[in-house]
């Protein structure tokens, strides 16, 4: 049996938080010499065991603040876990929060080579890439704007077309769906089938049940930083909606006009 794409073994994450409010930086430093600064840690990933094969779709689920984005970036590579071991084998392209690796004062065609270059792709790569991810992108004119002028789902357009312009070993997608039109989510679909098809391994994190039935061979549900189920997309969902029930019958309903 091969050894899998993604091995995380024992992988934990730990934010600390400055517990003192900070007014000005010269009271932070001062507080900073005297060691008098005080943290509280907050563990955002807990002993996450999870092995991952060559063409997998891995749905990954849970509500906000379970560790979905944080276990997205330990990954990807662009956090290091506080403890455990981490291992990913090919090249990763990774679509995480919104903007990731865009500079806004940039204009979409220099993003391009921007991002491009941080996912580890030469400038003849981008270069022979270029037109095809421009056309991908459907942003037109737009391209030539800078990016502080792009709607959410002008900025997700870019990211999926520079990140998928070439077939990587490991596709991370953060929610990046949630914030297209119809038409672009559609060719995104497709990018992605063809890409199961080629031994890409699949990330997908999304709060959409009905799109993680649809493209996911395993599903994953986080909750507080821990695993609550890993299996089967549908067991694993239906599960999911059964604890969540009882939370969103108790969110007040909106009071009518």
């Amino acid at each position: 049996m091969s050894d899998p794409v993604i091995d995380l073994q024992n992988v934990s994450l730990c934010y600390r938080l400055a517990k003192q409010r900070n007014v000005s930086i010269k009271e932070y430093l001062i507080h900073f010499v005297k060691g008098a600064l005080v943290y509280e840690e907050l563990w955002a990933l807990e002993d996450i065991d999870l092995r991952i094969n060559s063409g997998e779709v891995l749905g990954i689920i849970g509500p906000n603040g379970a560790g979905k984005s944080t276990l997205a970036k330990v990954i990807a590579g662009v956090m290091k876990p506080s403890r455990g071991k981490r291992k990913v084998q090919g090249t990763i392209s990774p679509i995480l929060e919104l903007g990731t690796g865009f500079d806004f004062e940039l204009t979409g065609l220099e993003n391009i080579y921007l991002n491009a270059l941080m996912l580890g792709r030469r400038r003849r790569e981008i270069e022979r890439e270029l037109a095809n991810i421009v056309t991908f992108s459907g942003l037109g004119d737009f391209i030539d704007a800078p990016m502080r002028n792009y709607s959410s789902g002008m900025i997700a357009r870019l990211g999926f077309s520079v990140a998928t312009a070439w077939v990587p070993s490991v596709l991370i997608l953060d929610e990046v769906l949630a914030v297209g039109d119809v038409r672009f989510v559609a060719r995104c679909q497709e990018r992605i089938d063809s890409f199961r098809e080629k031994g890409t391994t699949i990330l997908l994190i999304s709060h959409a049940v009905q799109m993680l039935l649809d493209y996911s061979t395993r599903c994953l549900w986080l909750e507080h930083g821990h695993v609550r189920g890993d299996g089967d997309p549908k067991s694993v969902l239906d599960e999911y909606a059964v604890a969540m029930a009882p939370r969103l019958e108790s969110v007040p309903e909106a009071a009518e006009d």
